[in-house]
């Protein structure tokens, strides 16, 4: 029902973008010109990554939270390190020039680089520079580890300072949140002896994707970030996910994948231990789409129903834009409130198909 409903908006969004209204060549001559409002940029621009942390507009300024930009020119080039404020307020055909180099930020609809810092050559070609700014995405990773540390290191102190003590409302919350996901997703999937080894990286995992994904739904600094919607994200996620299932893989895991209990025909040609090998990787490419898609398709669905409100309102008027308004507000809310259980879900199935690529990893033959 979620994805029919999602694909229903996306579907009537391209149907309207493709409505036009029949007028003719002197209304437009007579009109004066407006500027297009460019849904693409709008949607995207909010669902990606940014060098800035965009809050309000007063009197047709923007009132951003400046992060730092720290990127290496190609070539032998210099580090440059400087405030985005002097590449997000640049405007069209203007570059920033930093020690001798010229910068500017592609635009989101441009074909090569968008949205990303670029640097212009002396003979007009433009390259991307080694870039490891500190962009949103990072804050978010940051503001994100920061409250995990603070919401568990303070009750773990208090358990370890002393272990007998009746806990607090604060340590039963604790508790409980870390009880559900160790014996609702991790234990029933990996062998006893094997959990104390593994239920580190699962709860982590599982609590950073969680909140990540509650933390963009919140539409305010220091909020918005759409962390677990960035596919760089969800591939080093999936990547850790892929190291403990391999490299901590015992014998007989290796054993089915290299040497399976088959006829010795199919010995003869490695068809098996192909297809073995390539599940290795499948299984971490699952992982990484699923979360990244879902995630990012209900933060574009929310934008598209937005973006309609200027859409339908340029098309047709302020009227119908007003109306569209009201039905665009009661579904983002409605969208949104989906989107609180989709963060939950998708934390969930995240890590339930982690444990049980692991378990699979360190499960031992039977014996009669």
């Amino acid at each position: 029902m979620r994805n029919v409903l999602k694909h229903s908006i996306l579907i009537l969004f391209l149907a309207l973008l493709t409505l036009t209204p029949s007028r003719s060549i002197a209304q437009e001559a007579e009109e004066p010109a407006k500027e297009k409002f460019d849904a693409k940029s709008f949607i995207f621009g909010h669902t990606g990554d940014s060098y800035c942390f965009h809050i309000t507009e007063i009197h047709e300024h923007p009132v951003c939270v400046w992060l730092p930009v720290i990127v290496k020119c190609k070539d032998g080039g210099s580090w440059h390190c400087f405030s985005s404020k002097h590449v997000c307020e640049l405007k069209e055909g203007e570059t920033f020039n930093h020690n001798g180099a010229n910068f500017y930020i592609s635009p989101i609809n441009a074909d090569k680089y968008p949205g990303k810092l670029v640097e212009v050559k002396a003979d007009g070609s433009l390259s991307r520079p080694f870039d490891i700014s500190f962009t949103k995405n990072a804050f978010g990773i940051f503001l994100v580890v920061i409250f995990l540390l603070a919401f568990f290191l303070p009750a773990a102190h208090k358990y370890k300072k002393d272990p007998m003590a009746k806990p607090t409302k604060y340590q039963g919350l604790v508790e409980w949140l870390t009880y559900t996901v160790l014996d609702g997703i991790i234990r029933p999937n990996i062998p006893d002896k094997k959990v104390k080894k593994f239920a580190p990286y699962l709860l982590t995992v599982f609590f950073f994707i969680f909140f990540a994904n509650l933390f963009g739904l919140i539409p305010f600094f220091p909020f918005g970030a759409n962390v677990t919607g960035n596919l760089s994200i969800t591939v080093v996620l999936a990547l850790l996910t892929y190291f403990f299932v391999n490299v901590f893989g015992n014998k007989h895991y290796w054993k089915d994948i290299l040497w399976p209990d088959v006829p010795i025909f199919l010995k003869a040609f490695p068809l098996m231990p192909i297809i073995e090998l390539i599940s290795t990787i499948t299984k971490p490419f699952a992982l990484m789409v699923r979360l990244f898609a879902n995630i990012l398709a209900g933060h574009i669905v929310i934008m598209v129903l937005m973006a309609l409100i200027f859409i339908i309102g340029g098309m047709y008027g302020a009227g119908m834009g007003g109306v569209m308004s009201i039905v665009s507000i009661f579904m983002t809310i409605f969208m949104t409130a989906l989107e609180l259980l989709v963060a939950y879900i998708q934390a969930y199935v995240f890590t339930i198909l982690s444990s049980l690529f692991i378990g699979m990893a360190q499960h031992e033959p039977e014996h009669e």
